[in-house]
């Protein structure tokens, strides 16, 4: 739940609130500090939070700073009061970007403050009338929303990306701002937080750039889908292992706030059904399908049906080549559980190579291991000297920083596979490539461990599809 700070004195503090009322988003919890108390229409009290103090009193607002808010907003009518109220917020509060409406032209020498001229936003809002002359910005080009300005936050799945690995169909990043300067972005800049970047592209897709932007840890398996979804075939699954596989299933399951959805398909054991049927519960739902339809159909249906972010299912059926085919086309996370113990594990497994692919699912792997209670481990071979595995290791290493989430880098001078098989367990995460559909028939020379995971079926394994 993000925190906002509002400060305002003012009626264009008012009716910015009114209208934050109006259009509220539920990820949101506002905090207000007004001067004289005002009244609004339809104020939620879960997410409206309401003080009334003078905030030139460092006393009074330093004890609301002691919660953490990702934002301020200022509104205040005297020039003097906006100017002590940013010196207050200093104090406790070095880094807080603070959003200031500005009627005098203040002179604020500090990054992390935008000074919104009012003067200015009305001249140009009256430029967009003037006929032959040109506008910048927001009616650029069509004017439906091609051109668009996303200022990337601390935890965001796109902090130290390089540009170069961010898949950019039909959309382009054109332009990146630090520290109130235009810089011109190449491969291998990499995005810091609070960089603002310009983007351009087909409205459509700008949309879902922006959430992906703005996606945080700790909302998986969002921005995929909402709930969880274990699918088993009775025809093709162990029915020795099957009880294990839901109880698997369900200590996942249990790391995380959604539900979770088993699909059973080709129904043949009524006793194993009956002990499955005795995990049911409002969060924990079972749907068996007693028709016999076609697999791939069954899946896609589901995953949109019943909003699907991650699917689980056992190694035994990952290993079939049409169901790897199927889970690709799915294009979400999968989970193929081994037979090892879920909840022994420690360690989120990444195996580096020069698979760019593995920066692009950065974020998932970091956000799958915080909520399993995973540390992280990067395995790089030392007989190989890499550009590209030195960027990754970086990457991971500046995620690591930011959400305080340990990472251990371990290098070895063998078979690398060879190596993890000596190990107890952990989870194995890696790009779901088209390297991973392959028949193993055809992996016998192989070398790149998406093409040779089933030989560490035992370990649990995490595919992530590369873009979302």
């Amino acid at each position: 739940m993000k925190k906002i700070l509002i400060i305002t004195d003012n009626d264009v503090g008012k009716q910015f609130l009114q209208r934050t009322i109006d259009t509220f988003t539920k990820d949101n919890i506002y905090y207000v500090i007004q001067t004289r108390k005002s009244e609004f229409k339809d104020v939620p009290p879960s997410r409206f939070k309401f003080f009334e103090f003078d905030t030139t009193s460092l006393y009074k607002i330093s004890n609301v700073l002691k919660m953490e808010f990702i934002q301020v907003f200022i509104a205040l009518s005297n020039p003097q009061d906006v100017l002590i109220t940013i010196e207050n917020i200093r104090v406790s509060k070095k880094n807080l970007r603070v959003v200031v409406v500005d009627n005098w032209r203040l002179k604020i020498d500090d990054s992390y403050v935008v000074l919104m001229n009012t003067a200015e936003v009305l001249t140009s809002h009256m430029f967009d009338y003037l006929p032959n002359v040109p506008v910048i910005a927001q009616n650029v080009g069509l004017g439906e929303g091609e051109v668009m300005e996303v200022m990337v936050p601390f935890g965001s799945s796109f902090v130290y990306r390089h540009v170069g690995v961010i898949e950019q169909k039909n959309w382009r990043i054109a332009g990146l701002y630090r520290d109130g300067k235009l810089i011109l972005p190449h491969r291998r800049q990499m995005i810091h937080p609070n960089d603002t970047l310009l983007l351009l592209g087909e409205p459509a897709v700008l949309n879902s750039v922006y959430r992906a932007i703005k996606r945080e840890i700790g909302q998986f398996p969002q921005p995929f889908g909402t709930n969880i979804y274990l699918f088993i075939d009775m025809l093709k699954d162990d029915t020795k292992k099957l009880l294990n596989l839901v109880e698997q299933a369900l200590n996942t399951y249990n790391r995380f706030t959604n539900k979770l959805f088993i699909k059973i398909c080709n129904p043949s054991d009524l006793n194993i059904l009956a002990q499955i049927k005795e995990n049911a519960t409002d969060h924990v739902i079972i749907d068996i399908d007693y028709q016999a339809r076609y697999i791939e159909d069954m899946i896609f249906e589901d995953v949109k049906h019943y909003d699907i972010g991650m699917i689980m299912l056992s190694n035994t059926l990952f290993s079939k080549d049409k169901m790897r085919d199927i889970l690709f086309d799915v294009n979400i996370p999968v989970l193929s559980l081994g037979s090892k113990d879920i909840e022994s594990i420690k360690k989120t497994v990444v195996v580096l190579n020069d698979n760019k692919d593995l920066e692009k699912i950065s974020t998932t792997v970091y956000d799958f291991s915080a909520q399993m209670g995973f540390d992280i481990e990067l395995f790089k071979d030392d007989n190989e000297t890499s550009l590209i595995q030195d960027e990754i290791i970086e990457h991971y290493q500046n995620l690591a920083e930011i959400f305080s989430k340990s990472i251990v880098l371990t290098h070895h001078q063998e078979n690398p596979i060879r190596k993890l098989q000596q190990r107890e367990n952990f989870l194995l995460c890696m790009p779901f490539t088209e390297m991973v559909l392959e028949s193993r028939h055809n992996t016998i020379f192989s070398t790149d461990i998406e093409s040779l995971y089933y030989r560490l079926g035992e370990y649990h394994q995490l595919f992530i599809p590369r873009k979302i």
